[in-house]
Order: C-alpha cells, then structure tokens, then sequence
C-alpha cells in the first residue's frame, strides 16, 4: 500500500481530524508520515507605516507558534499511534506548491489534506490550495472533508 504519507496541516479543526485520519492510514499501512506547516512570508500590506498593524518580527512569532502548535498535534498523534513522523515547517508564498514540492523530495507516495483551511471557505466544497494540489499533483491526492 503506502510507504510514505505527507500530511499538510495549519492546526484547524477540520485539518486536525485530516491528521487523525492520516495517521491512522499509516498505521494500517505500516506508513511513516511527513507533517508539514507552511506559512506565507510576510508582507507589508501598505507603504503608510501608520497603516501597518503587525510587524514583520510579530509575524514571524505568531505564525511559528501555530504552525509548533499545529506540528505537535501531529506528533503526539504519530507518536500514540506508533508511527514514524518527522515535521517541517516551511515558507513559501505558494503553499500548493510547497506541498507538492516537499512530497516530491522526501518521496512520498500519498499526500492527505482537509477539504479547506483556515482560509475560510472561498470555494464552498474545497479550498483553494487543495484544488490547486488536487490539479496541479502528480502524487496521489486523498481529500478529507
């Protein structure tokens, strides 16, 4: 079946359940797993310096401290579950292609991810990240919704 399973994660709830379901698949595979959060680098959204609410050093602690958040809950999941698993966390400001990139590298052969993120919902059944894995993928793409 499956040897090596990335799963891509930013902490939601929907994500966490992902990460339970992918887990498990390992385990039933005897599969070891890739953990990956990704974050955009930051941007400053206007040249006003008035008009900037959070710095780039703000930035960077806030969004290391989900992304811990979020790779620890994969961990601690591996871990009860007796499932090799390494984590990363990567910057990038094409996540879709940061995922299929990182799958590529470290050779897995599944990639499994949420319908949407913490994005929202600006497509009504997947996000806009997953269409473009589910697209753009040559790597089998399993959606948990």
């Amino acid at each position: 079946m499956f040897k090596h399973l990335l799963i891509p994660t930013d902490g939601s709830d929907l994500s966490r359940k992902a990460v339970a379901y992918g887990v498990q698949l390992a385990k039933e595979s005897g599969a070891k797993v890739t953990a990956l959060t990704l974050t955009e680098p930051y941007r400053v959204a206007s040249m006003d310096a008035v008009l900037v609410s959070v710095g780039e050093d703000e930035y960077e602690d806030e969004s290391r401290r989900v992304s811990d958040q979020a790779l620890e809950q994969v961990k601690l999941a591996a871990d009860a579950a007796g499932v090799p698993c390494e984590t990363l966390r990567e910057v990038h400001d094409q996540p879709y292609r940061a995922i299929i990139d990182i799958a590529h590298a470290k050779g897995c052969d599944l990639i499994v991810m949420a319908s949407h993120g913490r994005r929202g919902m600006s497509a009504l059944l997947l996000g806009s990240e997953t269409v473009k894995v589910l697209t753009h993928s040559t790597i089998p793409v399993l959606v948990y919704r």
